[in-house]
């Protein structure tokens, strides 16, 4: 035997060895399908070869690898939001790293099962939208449809644009234990998930490549290349656009929102951007109102209307729903395709489909029985400790916890007394389900594979006239929780990729142009105005903060070294008040200078104070965060986080002057990122703007409170210390300084980065730049304040600026920022000499 082939055998032996390792440490649960071990205790042939890889490669070297992808999850910002925590924290994407694979022919079975669901969900949405031939026949009990809060009556006999209820449909499986699939619940509203499934894929195949490449796994993009050529053909104007309507930054899936806008090249939107005239839709941007003629809907349908639906909804839009009936805008999916998720219809989906379609179920589900019949009510009564008890329309009802499902026999005997009395009295609102316990797959811990049970989404959308496409794949969640009866990321689950495995290579399929057919664009399109806002309040937050921050350092490093006078620490602590840094009481509480400075960067709920500034510049940050780098991102999350954690410490004067250094370098990172990294578009404007204003109005006041007669060295010193100019003035003046070159220096010198006329002079260029800011050749009115504030100060001299004449020009700067907002962020409302801009900005 030759030395080559002595060392593969010796290789096959170590790899021999260590994938039985991995399966000898594998202990599936007794009377539970698992995925990837047999009746036998060996692994199922499609498992086999990412066994062998696995083991091939080593513990180390599959650690390495599943670090590298959940490096490449926390570079990409990938997050979702828990609602139980109080803050509404934003969690890393938890992946549980071996993906969940199924072979050729199931999936086959599993893909014919989903369509034929999906086309039965369609079909009975058309019907209970329009003739409810189902309900006059008997199929179904009007209560079933009418019951459910998700049956919108102000859509019955609406004709849904592009002739469908449902673009996009999942629908959640799992094994019984003979490993036969069963539907655990249909999700027709605004499933969730799909987003999530590429990014777990990218994270996945960046990690393991060779192995993701031998084992011809499907390919997510032909899917997502479908959803969104469907989507483009019901657009009717070439003019309008499809967006994708999201209830917003605090929503648990957010980061999907914004990464499948961007995926599927849709504009991002929520409902305060959007507003309907002349029952068509419009979104709001800073170039006027455009046309909307889809929206992909992740809001949930009774928030999308406060006129018609929901009255205390913040999230919708008004006239949407008039809208939708006159044909003017497409949903994706229909306002009331919700319907299909009440668990009341799954135990009439065996008859639904032999009566819709002519076939029986395929993927059958759970077996239900609905509470609101007599017969069914009586076997869930009899049977109740062997069922688990659920509410009929998915609304909190009493005796159970929201949305919750109880085991009945884990119900103490009050319990199980209250829900049956409440059952007996009121059926209708329950029903009784099989108790499910979830089949198990493997999860990489601490070095070798354990089972646990899952959840796997599937996904479909409408392509087409008649034809769905199914993602192959999905969207698999996986409990930590050995004996979970259900899976949701909100009670700490993990989640998996999903690997289709084909009988040979798979054709590279993207969503990106081939290189031959790109298209030379050096805009990235419409600029909604609520993101233009954001941009231009993230730059004033900001600014507001490093003004704060400055006067809190100066202060405590009169106070650690012990330098200066009274009249100038005096003004500093009336800078924190005039900022509303400090409580109104902060005097009696804190005599202390010093524990006033601290109290300005540790202080919740003062508006001025920094943990306030630093809050609400992440969330205007978290808004436009598809719009923002993610080091940029970063730096800005860095800075609230660190003023978020100070609140419980108890600091000493050093220390706090360390935080606020550190936070000052923070700010001045974002704005290297800012200047170096972001395109000179429409949005850098709106940011430079932003921070331009409130950097002359910072400097501004600064000269007005400490440049007052009589002056003190101290106090002069202290302005340029506060101004960041100390080198620049002893470069220029060899001498002690002096209240007429400081003011020219901070106010006037438009060389001076820090100065009030620089700050001015980039205002006047960058505003003309901006859509619609000149209205037939003539400069709008913010252009005209930031001309008259620039020529004002071009023209005074140094030693006639005055207090009042700060004062004064801090007004401009405010009535510019105002002039600003109503200009380009709110179309409805109506500026200062009573004209509606509105309808010169309506295209």
């Amino acid at each position: 035997m030759s030395l080559v082939e002595e060392e593969e055998q010796t290789r096959a032996t170590l790899v021999q060895r260590r994938l039985a390792d991995l399966i000898d440490d594998y202990r599936p649960l007794a009377g539970v399908y698992d995925e990837m071990i047999g009746d036998d205790g060996e692994p199922r042939a499609h498992w086999r070869p990412l066994l062998e890889w696995l083991a091939a490669m080593g513990p180390e070297s599959v650690a390495h690898s599943f670090q590298a992808a959940d490096r490449h999850l926390r570079d990409s910002g990938v997050f979702y939001r828990v609602y139980d925590d109080k803050a509404g924290s934003e969690r890393a994407w938890p992946l549980a790293h071996v993906p969940l694979v199924i072979d050729a022919t199931e999936w086959a079975d599993l893909k014919t099962g989903v369509i034929q669901r999906a086309r039965l969900a369609e079909a009975l949405l058309q019907d209970a939208y329009g003739e409810a031939d189902l309900v006059s026949d008997g199929v179904i009990p009007a209560a079933v449809i009418a019951g459910s809060p998700e049956f919108m009556r102000p859509l019955v006999g609406a004709k849904p644009k592009g002739g469908r209820h449902l673009r996009i449909y999942a629908v959640d499986v799992g094994r019984g234990p003979r490993g036969r699939w069963w539907v655990l619940s249909d999700r027709t509203q605004a499933p969730s998930g799909a987003g999530y499934a590429l990014e777990n894929r990218l994270a996945l195949s960046r990690a393991l490549p060779h192995v993701y490449r031998s084992l011809n796994v499907e390919r997510l993009a032909s899917f997502f290349q479908a959803f969104q050529t469907d989507l483009n053909q019901i657009n009717a104007k070439a003019e309008a656009r499809v967006c994708l309507l999201s209830p917003g930054p605090l929503n648990d899936t957010y980061f999907e929102h914004a990464y499948l806008a961007r995926y599927l090249g849709l504009l991002l939107v929520e409902g305060d951007d959007l507003t309907v005239r002349e029952g068509k839709v419009y979104v709001r941007t800073v170039s006027g109102l455009r046309r909307v003629d889809v929206l992909l809907r992740r809001l949930d349908a009774d928030f999308a209307d406060p006129l018609e639906l929901r009255s205390q909804s913040w999230l919708g839009v008004p006239g949407l729903v008039q809208a939708v009936r006159e044909g003017a805008v497409a949903m994706a999916n229909s306002l009331g395709s919700g319907l299909v998720e009440s668990r009341a219809l799954m135990g009439f989906m065996p008859a639904l489909a032999r009566h819709v379609l002519g076939e029986d179920l395929m993927l059958p589900n759970v077996a239900t029985w609905w509470c609101g019949q007599e017969r069914e009510r009586a076997v869930v009564l009899s049977e109740f400790d062997k069922l688990a008890i659920a509410p009929a329309f998915g609304a909190q009802v009493p005796g159970l916890p929201d949305r919750a499902v109880a085991l009945g026999a884990g119900l103490s005997p009050d319990q199980k007394a209250d829900l049956v009395g409440r059952i007996a009295q009121r059926g209708i609102d329950f029903v009784g389900q099989e108790a499910v316990k979830l089949s198990t797959m493997p999860v990489w811990q601490d070095g070798r594979l354990v089972p646990r049970p899952f959840i796997l989404r599937l996904f479909v959308a409408a392509t087409g006239d008649d034809d769905w496409t199914v993602m192959p794949g999905g969207f698999c969640r996986v409990s930590d929780d050995q004996d979970a009866r259900a899976v949701s990321l909100q009670t700490q689950a993990r989640v998996a990729d999903v690997w289709v495995l084909g009988d040979e290579p798979v054709e590279e399929t993207t969503l990106l142009p081939k290189n031959q057919n790109v298209r030379i664009r050096r805009t990235i399109g419409t600029l909604p105005s609520r993101a233009a806002d954001n941009l231009f309040w993230l730059g004033r937050y900001l600014e507001r903060c490093e003004g704060t921050l400055r006067i809190v350092r100066a202060l405590l490093a009169r106070a650690v070294e012990t330098v200066g006078d009274g009249d100038v620490i005096e003004g500093l602590v009336a800078a924190l008040h005039e900022n509303g840094a400090l409580p109104e009481d902060e005097e009696i509480r804190h005599p202390s200078n010093v524990r006033l400075a601290i109290t300005a960067i540790t202080d919740q709920s003062a508006i001025g104070a920094v943990p306030s500034l630093t809050r609400s510049a992440r969330f205007a940050a978290g808004v436009i965060r598809d719009r923002m780098a993610p080091d940029a991102f970063q730096v800005v999350t860095d800075l609230a986080n660190q003023f978020h954690s100070i609140k419980n410490r108890k600091l000493t004067a050093s220390d706090a002057f360390e935080e606020v250094s550190s936070a000052l370098r923070l700010i001045a990172a974002f704005s290297g990122l800012a200047s170096e990294n972001m395109n000179r578009l429409i949005g850098w404007r709106f940011l430079e703007l932003g921070r331009r204003i409130e950097r002359a109005v910072t400097t501004a006041r600064f000269m007005a409170q400490l440049a007052q007669e009589p002056l003190r060295q101290s106090a002069l010193d202290l302005i340029l210390e506060l101004g960041d100019s100390q080198i620049t003035y002893r470069s220029r003046y060899v001498m002690t300084t002096s209240r007429t070159p400081v003011m020219d220096l901070l106010v006037l010198d438009d060389n001076n980065p820090r100065s009030v006329a620089f700050q001015a002079v980039r205002i006047s260029e960058d505003l003309p730049l901006l859509p619609t800011a000149m209205a037939a050749g003539r400069p709008t009115e913010p252009v005209r304040l930031a001309r008259r504030i620039l020529a004002d100060l071009q023209t005074v001299q140094a030693e006639d600026v005055t207090r009042e004449s700060l004062l004064a020009l801090i007004d401009e700067l405010y009535a510019l920022a105002e002039s600003i907002s109503v200009r380009f962020f709110t179309h409805r409302a109506v500026s200062r000499r009573g004209k509606s801009l509105a309808a010169e900005d309506l295209a």
